[in-house]
């Protein structure tokens, strides 16, 4: 660590983080470089085996919000820091996108186009597949697949075989990275503690792509928190982190910034790069969950935590005027109940709403600490609540498949663990801080990585999507 103090130390490549996007856009630099470049890569937390998190039963994201200052704590913000970033956390689920998620603004008015169509990312969503190892349906999903999935699909509930049958072409098993058959990993055992996988089924930058840091042409350094980045005629010459208790500055040709949607704003917010866009429309999904109590069908059938997938609320032009969702039914063996004869007779539902950036959710830094973000949250799109308001009278007809006695909307969900929007991409830069490839406008020689990037919250689980992103940026700067 010596030579990091001197400004003369200069790297092909700098990497901060080491989640999926850092991960990913490594994996796809590296592997299609001529010459394998210098990396050094920034990790601002600690490098924790899993073997140790499961011996303390301590889980790496409980400890996020003292890294930054939270303006409106109703709504949280969830990440790990540690080697390994949101796979650490993450509970595996990874539908695609559809085609018009893409194309919102063109197809139905609203929000915005994302730059790059689904046909172009396609490729990148198959490899992610591949290398994930990804249980889902072998029969055609709602977008298309020029590669079927690795692994065949988790075992439906009961609830799920009758709600297939009804839906054929709109009700699918959750395409998943929690493995159904062995291979690589072990057997994911349905106990709902996929934050922290005790049979290690769930795919994680550990288990799945440990030769990434153990390259020789890769330095990595952990518990190094990025500061800032030094500039000139609109390139990136240095990169600025603390360590150990001193600042260290390394230059460096490329910079991928892989943090996430409220770091990766906040180091270029510090590094004077300002932009109309930047850290405005912090958002995610908006998530409600539905307990159904059946009559005279038991639950809990399933081989996993989050069996099944609709996609009944996503397609058709009630998106002009009000969100599209996808639902999730629930596997969780919390939800047994107690009474006699009727344990196995609730129905968990997650409804997952689409959402649009909105300019009054953001990050900042913190005045009050400028060593740290600030987020604030004031509420999601009319757009989406006009999908919570219509759900009441939705679900009696969508459900109508099952012997159902009774339906409660239990919770508007505090969070679905995702953060979006904040360095969002656009092919206009007066729009947008990073073009379809994830590199900067106007400072050529940065990527950033990550949900931050998302121009619309999707009703689908953002990690695939990400990670294919950064798969794609990286072969790109490589072609």
């Amino acid at each position: 660590m010596a030579g990091l103090n001197a400004a003369s130390e200069r790297y092909d490549v700098v990497v901060v983080g080491t989640g999926f996007s850092a991960s990913f856009f490594l994996l796809g630099l590296l592997g299609r470089a001529r010459r394998k470049p210098r990396v050094l890569v920034l990790e601002a937390g600690p490098r924790v085996k899993r073997a140790e998190l499961l011996k303390a039963r301590r889980f790496v994201h409980t400890e996020c919000a003292r890294y930054f200052r939270n303006a409106t704590p109703d709504k949280p913000w969830v990440f790990s820091r540690a080697l390994g970033g949101g796979s650490n956390c993450w509970f595996g689920s990874t539908p695609r996108m559809l085609p018009e998620d893409f194309q919102l603004r063109s197809r139905y008015g609203v929000g915005e186009d994302w730059p790059l169509t689904y046909d172009e990312l396609e490729p990148y969503y198959c490899e992610v597949e591949r290398i994930m190892d990804i249980s889902g349906p072998a029969e055609p999903m709602p977008y298309p697949m020029s590669r079927p999935y690795p692994q065949p699909p988790h075992q439906f509930s009961e609830p799920d075989r009758i709600l297939k049958a009804a839906y054929p072409e709109s009700f699918f098993a959750m395409p998943t990275a929690r493995a159904r058959v062995g291979n690589t990993r072990g057997i994911c055992c349905n106990n709902g503690v996929c934050h922290l996988c005790p049979v290690d089924a769930k795919f994680t930058i550990e288990n799945g792509l440990p030769e990434l840091f153990e390259n020789p042409s890769v330095e990595l350094v952990c518990d190094a928190e990025v500061t800032r980045l030094e500039t000139g005629a609109d390139t990136v010459s240095h990169v600025v982190f603390r360590h150990q208790g001193g600042e260290h500055t390394v230059a460096c040709d490329l910079v991928a910034l892989g943090a996430n949607g409220i770091f990766n704003p906040s180091i270029l917010l510090r590094s004077g790069m300002d932009h109309p866009q930047l850290g405005k429309g912090l958002c995610q999904q908006v998530g409600v969950t539905v307990m159904v109590t059946l009559a005279g069908v038991k639950n809990f059938q399933g081989s996993t935590i989050t069996s099944g997938l609709g996609f009944n609320g996503l397609g058709g032009d009630h998106r002009r005027h009000r969100a599209g969702f996808l639902f999730h039914t629930v596997n969780r063996a919390s939800n047994i109940g107690l009474e006699p004869g009727r344990a196995l007779a609730q129905l968990e539902l997650i409804f997952v709403i689409e959402d649009l950036r909105q300019p009054e959710n953001t990050v900042i830094i913190d005045p009050s600490d400028p060593s740290r973000p600030r987020t604030s949250h004031r509420n999601h799109s009319n757009y989406a609540q006009r999908t919570v308001d219509a759900l009441p009278s939705l679900l009696p007809d969508l459900l109508r498949p099952l012997p159902v006695e009774r339906i409660a909307i239990t919770e508007m969900r505090r969070s679905e663990s995702h953060i979006h929007g904040t360095t969002v991409m656009h092919a206009d830069p007066q729009q947008g801080i990073v073009d379809k490839h994830s590199i900067h406008h106007r400072f050529r020689n940065l990527v950033v990585l990550g949900g931050g990037n998302f121009p619309t919250a999707s009703p689908a689980n953002p990690t695939l999507t990400i990670s294919a992103l950064a798969l794609y940026a990286g072969r790109h700067l490589m072609s």
